[in-house]
């Protein structure tokens, strides 16, 4: 009879190990929080880009439930909205304070702004579609403050301000769309080439084998700047 008194203390302690075990393993988990998910919500987007967030790839990465999400979140658009602003937030000039040279702090909140884009390049099919969040507008609002100090005019800031972000943007974008390998360029080329009583000029300058994307940028924001800068 004590074997197996025994016997049956071992099958009771058997679901309160087991609960046990479960209950220290939930709590090497990382806590659900709005920066963990956030966070993973990139990477999701950086591995599978904008169609392969749902909130169920979410949640399963996370570790969690889909609902355990809603209490941080209101949707997956909330989530886009979030995922993008945190990859544009910027940290500002290497030096405190800036520069003593506008020109020089512009360059690099604008090169740092496509270096963002170009490491999460999902990022450029949302900005223009989304709400803009508090990091981008900070970075606006730093570019406006910078132009205006500079001695840009009131009623040109607004001008100044969308051509310098389609400069970022159409960069971005063309440098994420002619990304070709160098048999595919000179293919181009060549066809170009067979063609060029009808287009000498590109075909002279040899543009479908220009892949200097980020000198092409710089130079192009120095032309702009160029013309911003006060007579």
């Amino acid at each position: 009879m004590a074997a197996k008194r025994g016997g049956a203390r071992s099958k009771r302690a058997q679901p309160t190990s087991a609960l046990s075990r479960t209950v220290r393993e939930q709590r090497s988990e990382p806590p659900l929080s709005l920066d963990r998910i956030v966070s993973t919500a990139v990477e999701l987007l950086d591995a599978q880009g904008v169609d392969g967030l749902t909130m169920r790839r979410l949640a399963d990465r996370l570790g969690s439930g889909v609902m355990s999400l809603y209490w941080h979140v209101d949707s997956k658009e909330d989530v886009f909205d979030l995922a993008l602003d945190s990859v544009l937030e910027y940290r500002g000039p290497p030096q405190a304070g800036g520069s003593q040279d506008w020109r020089e702090d512009v360059i690099h909140m604008l090169e740092d702004w496509r270096a963002s884009m170009l490491r999460h390049p999902w990022s450029a099919s949302l900005l223009p579609r989304r709400a803009l969040g508090p990091n981008i507008l900070s970075r606006l609002e730093l570019l406006s403050k910078t132009l205006s100090g500079a001695g840009v005019a009131d009623a040109d800031i607004n001008v100044a301000i969308w051509s310098l972000w389609n400069h970022v943007m159409g960069s971005t974008i063309t440098r994420a769309s002619f990304d070709r390998s160098d048999d595919d360029r000179a293919e181009a080329q060549q066809r170009l080439t067979r063609l060029r009583e009808r287009y000498p000029t590109i075909e002279r300058s040899r543009l479908l084998l220009d892949d200097e994307w980020d000198g092409t940028f710089q130079k192009g924001l120095g032309f702009l700047l160029d013309g911003l800068s006060p007579r």
